[in-house]
């Protein structure tokens, strides 16, 4: 076990050298002069400037709103299976997992409402976004058609 060394111990650290407090004092004091000399002519932005930065990035995050970039929502592409709804689609999502015991790969379906203002019909591919909840069942919408049905 280690144990705490007391204070009157000596240390194998080498030895710090002792500054008078006049000294101390005087040091940093030249420093920020010498600092705040150069200081105000090169880091200081002018009033206007600093007006103007903010309404920037205010404007940047409204348009980036209007344009419809929206954090990080989870994005899926499936089949329309259903689009008997006004405005709503139904959505198969398929994924293949391994399964846990033999090792081969299943596949399993997950079906999502999504709004769809695109006009989707059976059989295309789409991309989905999650959204805030449109009705008790639907939280997904439609971004685009990847690839339209073949007739």
């Amino acid at each position: 076990m280690f144990r705490r060394k007391k204070k009157d111990e000596p240390t194998d650290a080498p030895a710090v050298p002792e500054v008078s407090a006049e000294a101390a004092s005087a040091e940093p004091a030249s420093e920020t002069a010498s600092a705040e000399a150069s200081a105000p002519v090169a880091a200081a932005p002018s009033a206007n400037e600093a007006a103007t930065a903010l309404p920037d990035r205010e404007t940047e995050s409204k348009v980036a709103v209007a344009k419809g970039r929206s954090g990080n929502r989870v994005q899926k592409v499936g089949t329309v299976s259903s689009d008997k709804m006004q405005k709503t689609v139904v959505v198969r999502v398929d994924r293949q997992v391994r399964h846990p015991k033999y090792r081969r790969y299943v596949r399993r379906t997950s079906k999502f409402m999504a709004h769809d203002d695109l006009g989707a019909t059976i059989g295309d591919r789409v991309r989905i976004i999650e959204t805030r909840p449109l009705s008790a069942k639907k939280r997904w919408r439609v971004v685009e058609i990847v690839q339209k049905a073949a007739k």
